[in-house]
């Protein structure tokens, strides 16, 4: 068997600078699988029952997801999948870049980051979340991890059905106390403990997004969610009761030091106030689409691209469509997660294909990374169908 370098270095030289990822399956055991995320019906449960619905994929992850203390050891972590003939092998993402970070990042993050420090998601559950916040990098600091700020959008490709709450809770009303959120987690035991009476709900509208920074409530609705996000897995849920499902007060204080468990006042200091009570919260958090370059530009070279998240300053997105019969050059600055959802064609010297259904545990040929070197040189893509779009969602690390 070959060693794990010689590995990602013919997986380099086979994809010209670009690997395919194996599908990366995450469950929650507090969630109910939406099943519009093209895994087979028979496979929602293949961690086992105990260990929830699958409602996760991650890409292009070096982040271990945290599930307690039934999670694998490498749940959530994306492999490298690299086939010669009839030979395939696996490599964790994380190790190929611990090994051949510069090749792969580019020297100028690795000196700067040291690493991968974003991944993405599709988040694919069939009822709301609790209203919940992920920790800034002060409060996740005191539990040895990285703050989490993160980005919602909604593909229309993967939501053929809403759900059963297609809406988000985002922050608190204007003028909300503190004490009011006291209140609330004074009342946890108490059945419902009325966080959502603080909050305001907003109708999700398939091809648009959200800006979440750390420190915001939120209660995410039910359509199907690609997330890029920063590597990190910290989560303190404020909502103590959804649709008469009571939340373990263990999940508000998972992040939380073992001395301050109980302590409402370093709880509540979890809560960013100004952005939660910001009376523009709409405008300043909402995400329209926006074209990478004049629209009718693009579409005379037989493509269009978006940016769908570009907000943060810790990873950003776009989405790329390829017109039916076009073969295009597009060129990126920095390395590059990408997911296939709509199409079929041709990525540099690798064919790509969104597919209707997978099993767990089964290469697909929709994921794929792009090195810093490949992207800055440029990817020739080209859509051989006569009548269907190629469609990509794209994930970038932090800017430089």
């Amino acid at each position: 068997m070959a060693n794990s370098s010689e590995v990602v270095e013919r997986a380099l030289e086979q994809g010209e600078g670009i690997f395919r990822l194996f599908p990366n399956w995450v469950p929650r055991s507090f969630c109910i699988p939406g099943k519009r995320i093209k895994l087979h019906p028979d496979d929602y449960y293949a961690f086992g029952a105990h260990r929830g619905g699958i409602d996760e994929r991650w890409f292009a992850s070096t982040t271990k997801a945290d599930n307690g203390p039934e999670t694998l050891p490498d749940e959530g972590l994306s492999y490298i999948y690299f086939k010669d003939g009839r030979k395939e092998e696996k490599v964790l993402l994380k190790e190929a870049i611990d090994i051949m970070g510069n090749d792969i990042l580019g020297t100028d993050v690795m000196k700067k980051f040291g690493g991968w420090l974003m991944f993405s998601k599709f988040f694919d559950n069939m009822e709301p979340l609790p209203h919940h916040l992920h920790h800034d990098d002060e409060t996740a600091a005191h539990v040895g991890a990285m703050g989490k700020p993160e980005s919602y959008y909604f593909p229309a490709q993967l939501n053929n059905h809403g759900g059963w709450f297609p809406y988000t809770f985002f922050g608190l009303n204007p003028g909300t106390t503190k004490d009011e959120v006291r209140k609330c987690l004074e009342d946890w035991n108490k059945g419902d403990n009325g966080i959502l009476y603080l909050s305001r709900a907003y109708k999700l509208k398939p091809g648009t997004g959200w800006d979440v920074p750390p420190g915001i409530l939120h209660a995410p609705g039910s359509l199907l969610t690609y997330e890029p996000q920063r590597c990190s897995d910290v989560f303190a849920m404020f909502q103590s009761l959804v649709w008469d499902v009571p939340t373990p007060w263990g999940l508000l204080v998972k992040n939380v030091p073992e001395e301050y468990k109980n302590d409402l006042d370093f709880i509540i200091s979890l809560i960013n106030w100004d952005l939660n009570v910001d009376p523009d919260f709409y405008r300043n958090r909402f995400a329209e689409p926006k074209p990478v370059k004049p629209v009718e530009e693009m579409r005379t070279e037989g493509y269009e691209e978006f940016w769908i998240s570009y907000k943060s300053s810790d990873f950003s997105a776009k989405e790329l469509r390829v017109f039916p019969g076009s073969t295009v050059t597009i060129k990126d600055k920095e390395a590059y997660g990408l997911i296939t959802i709509e199409g079929h064609g041709q990525f540099g010297p690798l064919s790509i294909d969104a597919p209707s259904l997978i099993r767990f545990g089964e290469m697909t040929s929709d994921e794929l990374f792009v090195t810093q070197k490949a992207a800055r040189e440029g990817i020739t893509i080209t859509n051989p169908s006569e009548n269907t779009m190629l469609v990509m969602l794209k994930h970038f690390g932090p800017e430089l």
